[in-house]
Formats: C-alpha cells, structure tokens, sequence
C-alpha cells in the first residue's frame, strides 16, 4: 500500500511538473524551475536552456497577439515588439524554439567570422539579489560557416510574420575590423532579416573604439555598400554602448543620419563596464558587461538622448534592465519601436515573454492608445509641450 501510495505520488508530481513545464506555468517557474536552474553553473544553464529551446523542449505562447502590439518596420510585420536580445543563442541554434515562445523576433550572435573559445571560463556572474548579471564572453562563436548552415536548415521552414536578426562582430586577433563585418554579411545577411553591427561589447579589446565617428563613418561606408549587393537589402543596425559621452552619442548621430553611408536603426544598448554603488552581490566587482535591472534607466536614458539627438528619424530598438510590462513601455515612450530582453528571462523563465506582452498591452490600452507604433517617443512630446 506504502508503495502504491508513493508511486502515485511521484507521478502525480512528475506530471505536474511537466506540465507546469510546458504550459508556461509562471508560478512553476517563479518557484520550481528558475530556483533548480540556479543550482547549475550560470554557463551551465545557459548551454541547457539553448539546448532544450532547440529541440523544441520550450513552453510554447499559441495565442495570438493583440492588434495593439502589432507594429511595422522596414516592410516587416512585428506581432508584437518584444524581441530577444542577442547573446543568448549566440549560435544560431534555437532560433525557432525561440520564437515559439512568444517572441516577435529573435536576435542570434555575436557572430565572427573564424570560430573562437572567447575568454577563459569561468565568464559569466549572477547577481541575484541585483537582477542583474556580469558577463565576459568575448565573442566566443562557431564561426560564419558553421552558423551559416544552420540558418539555410532553419530560415526556410520560418513561421510567417517571425523576424531573424543576425548580429555580428569581428575576431579578437583581426586586423581589420571592418573586413570581419563585410564578411559576416557576405555569409550571413542573406538569411537576415536585419543585420547588427555589434562593435559596443566590452569584452573584445580595442571594438568600442570603432563607435568614434571617422572609424564608424567608414565602416558604415563599407558594410552598407556590401549589404546593397543582397537582393532584400537587410537594414543596418548599430549596437551602441550605453557608456557614452554627450559628445560620443553626437558623433554617433552625426554618422548615422547622413543621407549616404548611414544605418537604418539604431540598437541601444549593449552592457556596461559601469558598476552602479547600489550593487549589493559579492560578484559586483568581477570584470564584464553588467546586465539587468541596473542598467534600466542608464539604457532608457540613452535611447532618450539617441531619438533626440536623430529627432526620431532612426528606429531605435531598446535594450537594458527590461522585466515588466512598464519597463518595455518607459523603453518605447523614451523613442524605442522595439525591445528586447535577456537577463529578466534568465532569472524568470520563459513566461516572462507573456507577461510582459500581457503588461504592456494593459497600458497602451489604458492611456488610450490603439497601436503601440502610437507610444513612441511620446515623452519627448510631452516635454515639448511642458516648454
């Protein structure tokens, strides 16, 4: 009887947790799954959580979005402007689990062109009673060719209305950067559907350099001159760093606005080297990008300086600390179309998609907004009319 009892029991549990597992559960994961994986190694994880997206092995968000989200960018449809960032499937390998999670569009890379281990482990810090994480990769990537014949396996079984962005980035040993961007466009652009210039990570010696405007005029020149060879015309995107002057974020304008050689969007921003005096894990100290809940309003501020500074006329995707619904929305009032996360789904899971969607859509439907195109840059509106 003793047995029968504890047979059924563990397979009541079992079942239970496969099904919390699979539906998206968000207390199962708040209080079961999240703490479980908290357990491993943080690279650990993220190898698993890759792993099991690429097979398939991912709660899956079948309801259709709500028209309120549903936005439109260069002559693509977004269900929603949720999106995640680049750096978690830095290898192209989950892409389509992923955006079975409720993602809009997914942002594989960095990619370089010659595979590379990237810095010595252990790379990657949790800061839990922060929010946040620390990383130090630095570009560790299989490589153009690997990554490439992924993508021809994989983009043309896409589901229709789902966004692949590839971002790219050059080797530590290059000695020319700007060949490693041409070249990740030759081999990966025509499976995108945007293209990042990632020269913003703090991990790689030397890249942030390349955001000053005589080097990123001439990158610019150079990679935009090789994607108009691709018949779809990819946009160009710059990832940009949030650790920037006033007069960085000028220059970078500057070039980006020019009417020949410029970029088509703006992604801001990546991690910082910062570390803000709030910090309260024992790993605040390690060397990386900070990541998280404290780079939220570094990073909003920075999409807020970048649309004034290109007075909305560059489409900006905000990146940084993004966790709820109101976030993603400080993001988009502040001049973003677009966001995407990463550390908020490291520590809540997957349902943390559907929240925020849930959220946000909330809001724009109580400030009395139709569309959430409508919602961008509203601040910037709002302070005009105060002066």
């Amino acid at each position: 009887w003793l047995k029968t009892v504890c047979v059924g029991g563990t397979a009541t549990l079992l079942a239970a947790s496969v099904y919390g597992y699979f539906s998206g559960n968000a207390w199962f994961y708040r209080h079961v799954a999240m703490p479980a994986v908290r357990m491993l190694d943080p690279e650990q994880s993220h190898v698993l959580a890759v792993y099991l997206a690429s097979k398939g092995l991912v709660p899956k968000d079948r309801a259709p979005d709500p028209d309120v989200l549903r936005t439109e960018l260069w002559g693509r449809t977004f269900s929603n402007p949720i999106g995640l960032a680049a750096g978690f499937d830095k290898h192209g390998e989950a892409y389509p689990g992923l955006l079975g999670m409720g993602f809009a569009f997914v942002e594989i890379g960095s990619v370089t062109p010659l595979p590379q281990a990237g810095n010595p482990k252990p790379r990657v810090f949790r800061l839990p009673e922060d929010d946040a994480i620390i990383n130090r990769y630095g570009f560790n990537s299989d490589g153009h060719v690997i990554v490439k014949n992924r993508l021809k396996e994989w983009k043309s079984g896409a589901s229709e209305g789902k966004i692949l962005g590839v971002n790219i980035g050059k080797n530590k040993d290059s000695k020319n950067g700007a060949e490693d961007y041409v070249a990740g466009i030759q081999e990966l652009g025509c499976y995108a559907d945007y293209i990042v210039i990632n020269i913003s990570s703090p991990n790689t010696p030397g890249l942030r350099d390349m955001q000053g405007r005589v080097l990123l005029a001439h990158l610019l020149d150079t990679v935009t001159a090789e994607r108009d060879t691709i018949p779809h015309k990819p946009p160009i995107l710059v990832k940009v760093a949030p650790d920037l002057s006033d007069s960085d974020k000028e220059d970078i304008a500057a070039v980006i606005l020019r009417p020949k050689g410029g970029a088509d969007g703006l992604v801001v921003c990546n991690t910082t080297v910062a570390r803000p005096q709030t910090l309260q894990s024992a790993h605040r100290g390690e060397m990386g990008g900070l990541s998280g809940a404290p780079l939220r309003d570094m990073a909003t501020s920075a999409i807020f300086d970048m649309y004034r500074l290109t007075k909305g006329s560059i489409p900006i995707i905000g990146v940084g600390g993004v966790f709820t619904g109101k976030d993603a929305y400080d993001k988009i009032a502040a001049g973003a179309t677009l966001v995407e996360i990463y550390t908020s789904m490291a520590y809540e899971g997957p349902p943390v998609v559907k929240k925020i969607k849930s959220e946000l859509a909330a809001i724009l439907k109580a400030e009395g907004y139709s569309n959430v195109n409508d919602a961008v840059g509203t601040r910037h509106k709002e302070l005009h009319r105060e002066h």
